[in-house]
């Protein structure tokens, strides 16, 4: 059934959700790689889609910027529409100089300055994760495809423009790359029983100053995409 922010009807979404932050994101990749794509959801320009890929159902929609964002989306299509896998498809700036414009990451945790995991009351410090099966899946699709991705932390901010991020503290403790959707996606994941996973391509670089364009951001990370087009074939069966 409809929710506040998804008018998606049951089935309309396949297992496998690819979802980056911008519904143009989304719709790049809808239009790019899926055979016969449709829009399932356009609630407030937030574009769902499905379609197939290697004769394989698969879906993308945008998440929108934050955590409190793609908590939301992430929460209605594990729970309502039955959706068993999110893959975040998303853009990154990397904390190393070695991590070029355009290049591809892979979140096997993901740090936080969020307070979001407070909600369950855990009485502890919880560590955000990804799935192990999507993260294998991920590793095993780069290197079919022959693409350089590095696994390891990232930094998941409730703030854009972070000083402390910005002065590489979380560098210093071997974190790759800064985004602002992984750890809140991990933790709803974990909290429905689901899998998720946050590969990023890397948009701007911290420490050499160098960044891409808007336009660039949408539509040039087909790496990334077709990393995590290649995750839902692998996980069909699973």
């Amino acid at each position: 059934m409809a929710t506040p922010h998804n008018n998606a009807k049951m089935g309309d979404f396949a297992k496998t959700v690819l979802m980056p932050g911008d519904p143009l994101r989304a719709k790049f990749i809808a239009e790019t790689f899926l055979t016969e794509p449709r829009l399932v959801n356009n609630v407030r320009g937030v574009q769902g889609y499905t379609g197939t890929y290697k004769g394989v159902p698969v879906s993308v929609m945008a998440s929108g910027m934050g955590i409190p964002s793609i908590a939301i989306y992430s929460h209605e299509l594990y729970t309502q529409y039955g959706v068993e896998n999110i893959i975040r498809v998303g853009s990154a700036g990397a904390t190393r100089a070695d991590l070029a414009l355009g290049s591809v990451v892979a979140g096997m945790g993901a740090c936080t300055n969020s307070n979001f995991a407070d909600q369950f009351e855990l009485g502890g410090t919880f560590a955000p994760i990804c799935d192990f099966d999507l993260l294998m899946a991920a590793v095993e699709s780069a290197r079919e495809l022959g693409v350089t991705m590095p696994v390891g932390n990232l930094y998941s901010s409730d703030t854009f423009y972070d000083a402390a991020a910005r002065n590489m503290r979380f560098a210093k403790m071997g974190v790759m790359a800064i985004e602002m959707e992984a750890a809140g996606l991990y933790c709803t994941a974990a909290r429905n029983g689901k899998r998720a996973l946050a590969i990023c391509s890397i948009s701007d670089n911290l420490v050499t100053g160098e960044e891409l364009d808007a336009d660039a951001r949408q539509t040039t990370f087909t790496n990334m995409m077709k990393i995590g087009l290649e995750i839902a074939v692998k996980m069909n069966n699973k």
